[in-house]
């Protein structure tokens, strides 16, 4: 059974990455490396997930190892704490590559927990 403060998070990161990925996927590197803004936007979905993932319940995370908690933690904090050393290439390909993938796993979590 999920918690509802489980779920609730799960559904926040679900939103960022969901925005992250959609305004990734009308966008080029150089076009995010011009537009502060959207830098803004996509570090911000990021520290949201990361975030709500060191709030999951440990229960809920050691009962899906297959999800990157400790990742998504460690670049929040990462994005915290240097924001003026941040490589935008890391961040680019986190949501190009990565959210799509957690993406589908949190989804997956969701509609399972929401059956049971």
């Amino acid at each position: 059974m999920l918690l509802d403060s489980d779920r609730n998070r799960l559904r926040h990161m679900v939103q960022a990455a969901e925005q992250a990925v959609e305004y990734a996927c009308r966008r080029t590197i150089e076009e995010v490396e011009n537009a502060p803004p959207l830098q803004h936007l996509f570090l911000r979905n990021l520290e949201i997930i990361g975030e709500a993932a060191s709030r999951i319940s440990p229960e809920l995370r050691a009962a899906h190892p297959e999800i990157p908690w400790r990742d998504m933690m460690d670049m929040r904090n990462r994005l915290i704490r240097a924001y003026f050393d941040i490589d935008m290439e890391i961040v680019w390909r986190t949501i190009r590559e990565a959210l799509p993938e957690l993406l589908c796993q949190l989804r997956t979590v969701l509609d399972a927990e929401s059956r049971s």
